[in-house]
């Protein structure tokens, strides 16, 4: 009697699956090692921060680097989960130029949704894998300095209400976490300062709502981070939109300053804290797309990486996806 064949699908060579494996560990070595010690300032945001599965791939990226000795430092905002309780409370947003205009009924909202919802969240899932995580606020030891910050509107300024833009950051306070072992989560709210008459910085009693990109390229400039990597919900940045293969793997920062006011707006204020990084002695800014598991970590420890990569003038000359 014949027998039948199996219907059994043929079972994959446990050998070359554990080869292929060794081979990307292989891969990360050097980069392992190159910033082994150093800091890397990482903005979350995007769909990275809402969709359940990247936020977990997200939380073990940053464990690893903190495991194989990088000191990571995460900042984020929370604009989806914001804009969401602002709906439930029944809160109407106004927009200038743009950006949502802050009231203090506002504010109260997103101080609550950034520290007590986003921020809290986040450090749960980084500390399902250990103790490591600890949530600053901007607020918190004064550690960001904001000034508040207009609009221009067919040439006019128009008011944003309780919006700023980050002056100073307290360095000091994320290195004390960071020396302790821990991984800093910063939420994106700083206290108001202005400049009195006789040149010194005192705080308004006020709070503002600041941009993420923009914070985290001042924090990474404030720590003298080796690395600025920011998600978001695009490829990276792209020479010729939609063009897919006009996607830049590198450029220089005056060739991003060229582009910055032809890019569409949303794009404007993370290629403004990438380019704004790297000016302030940042070596790398990177754009990566958030919607991909584990891009973070594939930029940071690949060879050939993934987004958009901004670098000093003179360095990389700069490169599509089909020159890469």
């Amino acid at each position: 009697m014949t027998e039948k064949p199996s219907l059994k699908p043929r079972q994959t060579d446990p050998l070359a699956h554990a080869g292929e494996k060794a081979s990307v560990l292989v891969e990360a070595l050097p980069w392992i090692q190159k910033f082994a010690g150093e800091t890397i300032v990482i903005k979350y945001g995007g769909n990275a921060m809402v969709n359940d599965e990247l936020r977990r791939a997200f939380a073990e990226d940053v464990v690893f680097l903190r495991h194989v000795g990088v000191n990571p430092v995460v900042v984020h905002g929370g604009g989806p989960q914001i804009n969401a309780m602002l709906d439930t409370l029944g809160i109407e947003s106004e927009f200038r130029a743009g950006q949502r205009v802050t009231t203090p009924e506002a504010m109260e909202v997103v101080r609550m949704v950034l520290t007590g919802q986003v921020s809290r969240e986040l450090i749960g899932l980084i500390n399902s894998h250990g103790p490591y995580a600890v949530g600053l606020s901007g607020e918190d030891a004064a550690l960001l300095r904001a000034e508040r910050k207009t609009a221009q509107v067919d040439g006019e300024e128009v008011d944003l209400g309780l919006v700023g833009e980050v002056t100073g950051v307290r360095a000091e306070a994320v290195q004390d976490l960071l020396a302790a072992g821990r991984i800093p989560v910063i939420s994106t709210i700083a206290p108001e300062f202005v400049t009195t008459e006789d040149g010194s910085s005192q705080p308004t009693g006020e709070v503002l709502n600041v941009n993420a990109d923009l914070a985290a390229a001042a924090v990474a400039s404030a720590l003298g981070a080796a690395k600025l990597v920011m998600l978001t919900d695009v490829e990276g940045l792209y020479a010729n939109w939609p063009d897919k293969s006009s996607l830049i793997s590198s450029l220089g920062a005056s060739d991003l300053k060229q582009m910055l006011p032809s890019l569409q707006s949303g794009m404007i204020p993370k290629m403004t804290a990438a380019l704004t990084a790297v000016e302030s002695g940042v070596p790398r800014a990177h754009i990566v797309d958030g919607r991909a598991p584990h891009s973070m970590l594939l930029e940071i420890v690949t060879t050939e990486g993934v987004g958009t990569q901004v670098v000093p003038d003179g360095e990389v000359p700069t490169q599509t996806k089909e020159e890469r």
